[in-house]
């Protein structure tokens, strides 16, 4: 009978990984390499194209708080390969109780032309962005003095933020305020990296959000216009010129991780 039911439990285990097993080899060879991929790292393929890492996985090497000389480190840490935004409260208090001054993080570089990859996912209910084509100088000259002026990707919690119920300029892969992501964006769930890209070149841009374009926009174009007019930058002047700028990442008081920032410098067209 031992005998028997070892037959049996080894039959059954073969049926069981046959079932699980990729029908097609191709399939599994796929699912290796994804499990395989390296975080914060660069191919060889992607050297070639003219790849950087704007993060290493494990220093701020390249970075600083916006108006700033260095990280303000009680916000912004470096966790599991991540940069990591400390939500509001966990953020250590001063003598008088107050939260210690937080603030954006910025590329020490600017980049006037780019291509730009990163992961990201927002804790329930969070809110932050990515900006780009930020003027230090003109953001430290308005309130909050550590909060980038630029071109923003929205990040967010699209089903837990209030911002949602503000319109589709406030969701998540919006360029934020002026232009709606489209309807057949892919939103991965709260606690989930989503891969975002930018695309500024020349006076085009573009946001991508797990594979899908969901904005696109021409600086010069009547439609831009049009859309920055209705803005709540529209009275900032300068605000939409193409400059050389600084990559951001924004402090908005909730959590959320960044990983595998990439950018590549492109001609102008």
């Amino acid at each position: 009978m031992r005998y028997a039911t070892l037959s049996v439990l080894a039959f059954g285990l073969g049926m069981t990984l046959t079932a699980c097993a990729p029908e097609n080899p191709r399939e599994a060879d796929t699912m290796a390499e994804a499990s395989e991929e390296a975080i914060n790292t660069l191919t060889p393929a992607e050297e070639a194209e003219g790849w950087r890492l704007l993060f290493d996985g494990e220093t701020f090497d390249g970075w600083r708080g916006l108006g700033r000389d260095e990280v303000p480190t009680q916000h912004w840490v470096i966790q599991d390969g991540t940069i990591h935004k400390i939500p509001a409260d966990q953020v250590p208090v001063q003598a008088d109780g107050q939260p210690l001054e937080g603030g954006d993080l910025m590329t020490v570089d600017t980049f006037e032309n780019f291509e730009l990859t990163f992961e990201w996912k927002i804790s329930e209910a969070g809110n932050s962005g990515v900006k780009y084509n930020v003027s230090e100088e003109m953001s430290t000259s308005y309130d909050p003095p550590y909060a980038a002026l630029g071109f923003e990707y929205q990040i967010l919690d699209d089903q837990g933020h209030p911002d949602a119920q503000n319109g589709p300029t406030r969701m998540a892969g919006a360029l934020y305020d002026i232009f709606p992501p489209s309807e057949d964006k892919v939103l991965m769930p709260v606690g989930e990296w989503n891969k975002s890209r930018i695309v500024f070149r020349g006076l085009h841009g573009e946001h991508w959000l797990n594979g899908v374009k969901v904005v696109e926009f021409d600086l010069d174009s009547p439609e831009f216009r049009e859309a920055f007019q209705a803005s709540k930058y529209r009275d900032i002047p300068h605000f939409a010129e193409k400059r050389a700028g600084h990559i951001v990442l924004q402090d908005h008081i909730d959590a959320v991780w960044f990983r595998n920032l990439k950018i590549r410098e492109l001609p102008a067209s």
